[in-house]
């Protein structure tokens, strides 16, 4: 049986979708967490048992809260992290084969996103995707694009070909493992899920469900995400 043609929602049912699905994961995360402080950490961790990582991460909540005037329209499910907090470590192979990690791209802003050849809102947002990375990848920014399929890289490569994207890579983790690491820290229901993270590794933002990200909208987040990804905390990482 040959691959189903990728569907191209509209920009209103692709914001509609995220923006319900953005609604749906906040709900959770506040009430199916348990957590006591009110500040996404698990009950059992405080300021005093945080990671040296955490610490310095935290420390930048106030820089985050610069990006929530941008959270609208096409981005308005992209939810700012309060207080921001290091990403979970993930794993996966380049196009070669070769083990990578987050750290492998340290030094840049990365829009990571987790998608899958049989989700449908994560083909149609492919292609945004790609002109995102055409307008702002380089040196300071990169949309590193996941692929969960459990198979080899045949099946992905081969849609990639097909809608003309070239230009994000494959990256593969056909364990699955990097979803599940977000979906048991409660950070991803489903695909697509996208996550905003600093030079340094510390996760900005969220999002469940699809975007336009060469949007008016997207480019803006993205473009300060970069612009004060460069710039220090206010507040001692002593003070977490």
């Amino acid at each position: 049986m040959s691959s189903p043609k990728p569907r191209h929602l509209s920009t209103p049912v692709l914001t509609a979708i995220a923006v319900l699905l953005g609604a749906v994961v906040g709900a959770w995360w506040v009430y199916g967490t348990n957590s006591g402080s009110g500040n996404g950490y698990p009950v059992e961790s405080n300021q005093a048992t945080l990671s040296s990582d955490d610490r310095e991460c935290a420390a930048k909540s106030e820089l985050a809260s610069v990006l929530k005037p941008l959270v609208r329209g096409e981005v308005a499910a992209m939810s700012i992290r309060q207080p921001v907090e290091n990403t979970p470590a993930l794993n996966f192979l380049d196009e070669a084969g070769t083990p990578t990690s987050l750290n492998d791209f340290a030094g840049q802003v990365l829009l990571v996103n987790l998608w899958a050849t049989w989700c449908a809102p994560c083909r149609a947002e492919m292609p945004s995707l790609a002109k995102l990375q055409s307008d702002l990848g380089g040196e300071d920014f990169k949309v590193l694009a996941i692929n969960i399929d459990t198979g080899d890289q045949v099946k992905p490569r081969a849609f990639l070909e097909e809608i003309g994207v070239s230009n994000l890579g494959l990256y593969q983790d056909n364990t699955m493992e990097v979803f599940n690491t977000f979906k048991r820290k409660g950070l991803a229901l489903g695909l697509p899920a996208t996550m905003l993270v600093d030079r340094q590794g510390c996760l900005f933002g969220v999002m469940n469900g699809p975007a336009e990200w060469a949007s008016e909208d997207g480019f803006a987040l993205v473009k300060k995400m970069i612009e004060i990804s460069g710039e220090k905390p206010s507040v001692p990482v002593s003070d977490y």
